[in-house]
Order: structure tokens, then sequence, then C-alpha cells
């Protein structure tokens, strides 16, 4: 025997007659007698001490005195009886079937067709009647008033020996097999057979589903026969009846009453010796057995009651059970009583190595988790103060025992025992660790289910704080204190984030312990309350460096994250990291790491990014673009930390976004070029091997940087270039200042390269054509022309020129755009649009005249005794920009010995154009007189 469901009590003794059938109206009984008599009992109330009955309609647990008896009830002994409670009426089988109105017992009906019948099946819910008479089955129907009305009657191939309603069909007990009858068209199907020895045996169920009697088995099937589970209910043998009360099924034997669970596995509850038990009923609160002339009551005994004695007895499932059958106004006891069943059962289960299942009946518990965390000594807890000391909660109700954090051995730290466990029994350390592994992996899933609402709590508690902050709440602001860095202000009795706290931090723990290093990076990427004091150390014992990362990322710790990520970056160069082996830091990891930075800690970025700006140039100019980082301010924390870096951040840049960077920044950057370069050559004159011609990397940098831009002060660059050296970087600084005429002079005289002349005057006539000038553009090239052509006028007090150019502080600079653009060397450039063009000083020429102005200046060359004219250069210039130049002024400047056979390249296609042009515009000419013509 489990527990005591059923309290027996003896309700009548010394009946004169055998008693033959037995029924309950209210708090009466009803007792059919051998002798066809009806003996009607109530209970005896007359001792004085009977206190008044809490339910006048039921039994009670005192004995009962006969109160009247009803002779010749019926010709001959009643087979059954049953009180149809909902129609106040009593149904009796013994010759035929009678209906008597209760409680005055007056007949109302007689099925005069049921005589002979041996059994009935009442459906309470329509008010049908079927019973079965020798091969026959019968269907009545009560029309609500005195009268019954028949409505089928069917054939069945033999004697019916039990029935039962089952919803619209009606399930029959025909020798020895079972089968379903549909009571609408008489079709039978079969289900299986009752056995060889035992009678079959149909019981109802409250749900509408039957239990079917196969010799001491009990089938489950539904309302047409199908098996509904494998589990059987086992009796010890075959029962004569079986009635059903919640949560039970009470069978009847010769001489004893078991009782036994509808719950799986169908556990025999308690037997109660009963010699002689001849019938079996059930009334509203208890079952009665009526003996050959006494009967019993067997009153349940109270749920409180059976909840203490299976949980004492460590039967806690059923025990659960139970709870589930309190009435609803018990709520907060239920409540209270499956608490603490839960954790009584859980404690059992743990203590038997059964930790996940331990660990759902904790959950359900709903207890607090620091109670859990107690079995685990190992997990190393944050300090609370609105979290209860655990072993508060350990006195629980049921007499639970108190359990302390060293309850379970099986919980310590894995580090600190196996060594010793190793030591004395190698197998024992094995069993020990996989032992230690399911319990904190059962408590890993513990955690997570009971993670979400603890941290959607804390969560809400912070948004809460953070509403109150914007709207000013100085009283509650008062009551804030700082917690760590990046959770803000944390109130001093936040317990629903000091639980996360515990929650998430020994989770962290548990994971780690149980190998889960990626599980545990995970947890701490998302919105987590780990105790950051507490999860440091361990991960840094633990090597978990990339968890430990993700720690002082979810806390703002953003300096001591970046300065572990360079040591690790640092180590993983050297080939010093082996506590993670497979894992390897790059210097691109820190640069993601300060990518979210860039926004909120511009200062912390541009610190630990000179860390791999050498390493990482690229990567981490990016960042400080993508990251919208001032570039002033990169710039002049690269001047201040990395001025070797400063040059390629600006160039880096530059070709990243060249509109993204100020004038300021260019200058800042042409000037580095320039100092490289004039270092560069310091050393090279120094060693007396300087050449004009040649270009280091830098000096090209510069030179391209010269051309492309426009942002610098060309006049402060002139003053530090050295008089004589560095030309073509002083002709390009003399271009920006609209002084083309000296920078033709460097190219063709200092230089002595017309080809830099030559696309120099390219670029300045390109860079003139989308801006309508002065004067022609193609005087540019009568510029260069005039330098061929007067050697030595042009370079006559040249240095003198410069010099007064560069020292005149306000000498009158013509203003450069940096809009137009232009082709030249290195692709697609940048050069100053000329508002004004230099004047041409052409002399004026009568048309008469026999004299060129080339003979002038050719003359005027040879008195000055300086070198011959570079009529080379002329005819070549001529030949090959013959379309860009005013041919009548390039005429004038020609001496006048210049062959007219060396000018044919020039002449021919002037001429051709010239004439082209001439006809075009007479044919124009004469279109539109014809036009006006018309129109007159």
């Amino acid at each position: 025997m489990v527990h005591s469901a059923y309290d027996s009590f003896q309700l009548l003794t010394d009946c004169p007659t055998k008693i033959d059938a037995i029924e309950s109206y209210g708090s009466k009984l009803l007792l059919g007698c051998s002798d066809g008599s009806l003996r009607i009992y109530v209970s005896d109330s007359s001792g004085a001490d009977r206190s008044p009955p809490s339910d006048p309609h039921a039994l009670r647990k005192e004995p009962y005195a006969l109160e009247r008896t009803v002779a010749g009830f019926s010709k001959k002994p009643l087979i059954s009886m049953e009180v149809l409670e909902s129609r106040e009426l009593l149904l009796s089988l013994s010759e035929s079937i009678a209906f008597h109105r209760l409680p005055n017992l007056e007949t109302i009906a007689v099925i005069t067709k049921a005589k002979g019948a041996n059994v009935y099946s009442w459906d309470d819910r329509r008010g049908f009647l079927c019973f079965a008479r020798q091969k026959r089955v019968c269907i009545f129907r009560h029309d609500g008033g005195r009268g019954f009305v028949e409505v089928k009657d069917f054939g069945v191939p033999d004697t019916v020996k039990s029935m039962s309603w089952c919803g619209e069909n009606i399930c029959l007990g025909i020798r020895k097999e079972y089968m379903i009858l549909n009571a609408t068209n008489g079709a039978l199907s079969e289900v299986f057979s009752s056995g060889k020895i035992a009678p079959p045996l149909v019981v109802a169920l409250p749900s509408g589903e039957l239990i079917l009697g196969k010799e001491n088995i009990g089938v489950f099937v539904d309302q047409n026969g199908k098996l509904l589970q494998a589990d059987r209910i086992c009796w010890s043998e075959a029962p004569a009846v079986v009635v059903i009360q919640k949560p039970y099924a009470i069978a009847l034997f010769p001489r004893r009453v078991e009782i036994r669970s509808l719950r799986v596995p169908y556990p025999l509850i308690q037997t109660i010796v009963l010699p002689g038990a001849r019938r079996l009923t059930k009334s509203n609160n208890a079952v009665v057995v009526a003996l050959e002339k006494s009967v019993y009551g067997l009153f349940p005994v109270p749920l409180g009651a059976q909840i203490v004695q299976l949980t004492a007895s460590g039967n806690f499932e059923e025990a659960l059970a139970l709870c589930k059958l309190l009435p609803p106004e018990d709520a907060s006891l239920r409540a209270a009583k499956e608490g603490s069943i839960h954790i009584r059962y859980a404690h059992y289960l743990f203590d038997n190595g059964c930790y996940e299942e331990a660990m759902e009946h904790f959950l359900a518990s709903q207890v607090d988790i620091t109670y859990v965390l107690s079995l685990y000594q190992s997990i190393v807890l944050p300090k609370t103060t609105a979290v209860p000391e655990p072993e508060k909660l350990a006195d629980l109700s049921l007499d639970a025992p108190q359990l302390s954090r060293g309850s379970s051995g099986m919980s310590d730290d894995l580090e600190t025992f196996l060594p010793q466990l190793a030591e004395s029994d190698e197998n024992s350390a094995l069993e020990f660790k996989k032992m230690s592994h399911n319990t904190l992996m059962a408590l890993i899933k513990f955690l997570q289910k009971k993670r979400y609402s603890i941290v959607e709590k804390a969560a809400a508690e912070g948004t809460e704080e953070v509403v109150l902050d914007a709207v000013g709440d100085s009283f509650t602001s008062s009551r804030f204190k700082k917690s760590n860095k990046g959770r803000g202000n944390v109130p001093i009795n936040s317990a629903a984030r000091e639980m996360a706290a515990i929650l998430d931090t020994a989770l962290l723990q548990a994971l780690l312990l149980t190998g889960q290093s990626l599980a545990a990076v995970e947890l701490l990427k998302g919105l987590n309350y780990c105790d950051a004091k507490i999860c440091e150390e361990i991960l840094h014992k633990g090597h978990h460096y990339a968890a430990l990362l993700e720690l002082y990322r979810s806390n703002s710790m953003h300096r001591e994250a970046l300065t572990l990520l360079h040591q690790l970056v640092e180590e993983s160069k050297s080939n010093q990291l082996q506590a993670e082996p497979i894992q390897k830091f790059s210097p691109e990891a820190i640069i993601e790491y300060l990518k979210p930075l860039c926004g909120t800690d511009p200062m912390l970025v541009l610190e630990f990014s000179m860390l791999v700006l050498e390493s990482c140039p690229t990567q981490t100019i990016e960042l400080f673009l993508s990251g919208n980082i001032p570039a002033d301010l990169v710039n002049s924390y690269l001047k201040q930390h990395a001025p070797n870096m400063q040059g390629r951040y600006l160039e880096l840049m530059l070709a990243m976004n060249e509109n993204g960077i100020s004038g300021n920044l260019q200058n800042e950057m042409v000037q580095i070029y320039l100092s490289e370069v004039l270092e560069w050559y310091s050393e090279l004159s120094a060693q007396q091997i300087w050449d004009e011609k040649a270009y280091s990397p830098t000096r090209k940098k510069l030179l391209s940087a010269l051309e492309s831009i426009s942002g610098y002060s060309p006049e402060a660059l002139l003053k530090r270039l050295p008089p004589d050296a560095l030309f073509e970087e002083r002709a390009s600084l003399l271009g920006k200042m609209n002084q083309h005429e000296l920078a033709l002079s460097l190219y063709v005289h200092k230089l002595n390269v017309p080809e830099l002349a030559l696309a120099y005057c390219d670029r300045v006539y390109e860079s003139s054509v989308h801006q309508p000038p002065a004067k022609s553009s193609g005087n540019i090239y009568l510029t260069l022309l005039q330098i061929y052509l007067n050697p030595q006028k042009t370079t006559k007090n040249f240095e003198k020129r410069i010099t007064n150019l560069v020292s005149s502080p306000n000498a009158s600079i013509p203003k450069i755009s940096s809009a137009t653009s232009f082709k030249g060397r290195g692709g697609r450039k940048k050069i100053a649009s000329i508002e004004g063009a230099e004047d041409m000083r052409i002399s004026p020429s009568n048309t008469d005249s026999s004299r060129s102005d080339g003979d002038a200046d050719a003359e005027e060359s040879n008195e000055e005794g300086g070198s011959s004219i570079m009529l080379d250069q002329v005819l070549d210039l001529l030949s090959r920009r013959w379309d860009r130049i005013n041919g009548a002024q390039a005429l004038r400047l020609l001496p006048r010995e210049t062959k007219l056979q060396n000018l044919l390249p020039f002449l021919g296609p002037l001429l051709k154009k010239s004439s082209e042009a001439y006809r075009n515009f007479s044919v124009i000419k004469s279109l539109r007189q014809s036009e006006n013509l018309q129109v007159r």
C-alpha cells in the first residue's frame, strides 16, 4: 500500500435480509433485499455530539439506521438499481425495468418489453435507456414526463453480459467478445476478445472512453473501440465490478477492494480487505460496498493529507497529480504544496543522478535561482543586497531538509578535486568528471530557461530608470549609484538586475566549465548582466580571451579590451600564445573593435589606431573615414604621435576622398613632401651627386601633388626651394601663380626639356577652354614662341625677377580656382585657371612694314651678344600646334630669313582650315541672303 486514499467505515450491520442491490440518494442509503423489499437507511444523528453535516446531500461517516421499509417493492429480487439525480428517478432492474419518482417512490413507468432483461445502461445526457434481453438490444427514450418511447430494437449474436453507452454507440460484451453497436443502424464491429475465463466487463470513464476487461487487465479504448495507449491497468485478478472516482479506479473482488491510480503506470494505491463483498457503487462523496448483511462506506482521505503521505513516502509524481485536483478556491494552498513537492522531488532526483529531471522540478517550483546555485560549490556568485540567503529558502513546508551548498559532492570544482581522485583511483576520477559535467549541463539548461524572464525584468527596470532620468526625477536619481562601467546608474535595491547578474555570472561559469567557450562568447555578445570583476578574473585565468574581450565590450571597458587585444596581437606575431593555439589575433581585430567607437570616443580610437597604423595603413585610414572622425583632428594627432605616418595618411585620404580634404591639409601634405625632398636633395648635394633629372618616389609624389591639387600656398613653398635646384617644382609653383613666362623659361633654359614646356602650354590652353579668357588662349604658345626666338631676352634678369616675386608680400597674384581640371603627365590633373592672361608684348606693325618682329628681336639679341634663336623648336611647335596658334601673330614673330619650305607643316593645314572656314561662311552668308529675300 502506497498511502491511504480511502478510510473504511461500517455504515450499518445486521440487515435482516440479504442485500442484492445498493444505491445512495443524497445522504440516504437504498438497499434492495432478496425478499423484494426496499429498505431506506439514514444516518443516526441522535447523538448529542453529532455536528451538522457540511453537505446534506452526501453520505455521512456515521452509523446508519433504518428509516422505513417498502415491502413488495419488486416481485423478484433486484438485480441492480440506479438513482438518476438529474431527473429525480430511481431506475431498478428486476423481472423488468421500473422507474420510481423520488423521494416518495411513486411508480411512473414500467417497461414491460424489458421483462427478462439482465443488463442495462443509462445515458443521462440524452435520457436514453438501452437494455439487453435474450439476443435483443432495445433502446428507449424518456419523453420528459411519465412515459418512455421505444427508439430501436436490434438483434445480436448472443446474450449480452455487459454493456455501456459510448457516445452515440453502445459497447457490448457478448460471450467472450467485445463489440461496438451502432445505435443508428445496428451495425456491429468487433473489438477484441475478453479472455477465456473472466466474463466481459465494460466500464465507462467520465471522458467518454472505456475500460474493457480482459481477464485481470483493463484496456483503454475510445468510443469506436480503438486502442488509446499501450499501458494497461493490471488488477490482481479479474474484478467483478469497477467504478471510477477520480483520480482512482476502485475494483471489487470477493474478499477485498483494490484502489488504483488512473495515472500511468496505474499503480496500486490501497487494498481494503472486506470478506464477502458483493456489491459496489459510488455516491457523491464516497464509495459504498455491500456485503451480505452489512454496508461499508469508503470515504476519500482529504487531498491535503494524501499529498503529505505521498510526499513523505517519496511518491512525488502522485502527490503532484493530486495537487492538480485541489479546488480552485485553494489556489494559494495548491501553489505552495506544488512548490514544496517539486523542491523535495528535485533534491531526490539530484541525489540519485537524474540532474536534468531535477532541474525541471526546480524550474516548476519557481524557487529562487540562488537556492539551486547553492548546490554548486564551484560557481562563484556576486554579492547581493536584495536576495535572501539560500539557507533561508531551504526550510519549506512538508519538513523539507535544510540543504547547504555542499549537499552534493558532485558539484565540486573539477580542477581542484580531479587530480586527487586521479591519484587514488583513475576510474573514480573519470566517473566523477562525467557526473560533474552532467550536473553542470543540467544547470545550464535550468538557467537558460529562467534567463528570459529575469533578463526581461532587469531590462524593463533599466528602461524605467532611463525614462525617470529623462523627466528629471530628482527623488529617483538620488537613489542611484554607480555599478560598473557601461551599466550607467543602477539603483541600490535593483533586485531584478542583481538577480540577472547572479544568473548570467553563474551561466557563464557553467558554460566555461563544460567547455562551451563559443556559447560563452555568444552570451557575452548579447545583452547580459555578468559581474565584470568575477568574470574577468575567471576568463583571464582560463585564457578565454575571446570571451574576455566581449565582456569588456559589453561593460564599455574599451581601454582594457584594446590593451588586451594589442597584447594578443603582439603575442600572435611572436607565436608565444599557447593557451589558444587555434585562435590567432591580427591587427585587423583592433580595427574592427574600434569601428563602433568612432562616434562615441574618437580620442580613444586615435590612441589605439596608432598601434596598427603602420601595419594596416589603408584599413586604419578607412576606419577614420568611415567613422567620420574630423580630418584635422586625425592630422594633428598624427603630427604629434606618428609624424612619419602623417604624409601617408594624407595621401591615402586624398586618394579615397579627393573632395573631402581641406586646403589646410593639402598644404600640410605638400609641405611634408617638400621637406622630405629637400632632405634628400641636401644629402645628394653634400655628396656632389645631385642630378636635376633624378626622381625619388617622394619627389614624384610632390610633383604630382603640385599639379593635381590647388589648396596649398605656392608663395610659401617657393620660398623654401633652393635657388639652383628643383626647377621643375619651381616651374609648377610659378604656373600656379600664373607666371607662365617664368615657368616656361625654366622648362626651356634650366631643364632643357621642350616637351615639358609644350605639355605646360597644353595644360594652360585646355584649362582655359571651359573659361572664356580675357585674351586668346593661344597666347601661351606665342609666349613659348618668343622664348624660343629670343632666349637671351627671356633669361635676362631671370633670378632677379623670381627673387622679387618671392620677396614681395603684396605681389598681385591672380586668383586660382581649383575646380578646373586638365590632362597632363600622370593622367587627370588639376591646374589653376587663369582669370587674366599675361599681356603678350607684340610690336604693332603696319601692313606695309617690311620688317618682322622677329627681325627686331634677332637684331636685339645679336647686339647683346646672346645665343642664337631656337629655330628647330619653333618650327616643331608651329607644326604640332598650328590649330591653337594665331597664324598672323606667329608669322610676325618669325625672322625674315625663315624659309617658306620649313613653314609648310604649319601653313598647309592652317590655310586649308582658313579656306574651308571662308567657304563655309560664304555658303552661310548666301543662304541667309536667300532666306532674307524669301521673307521679303
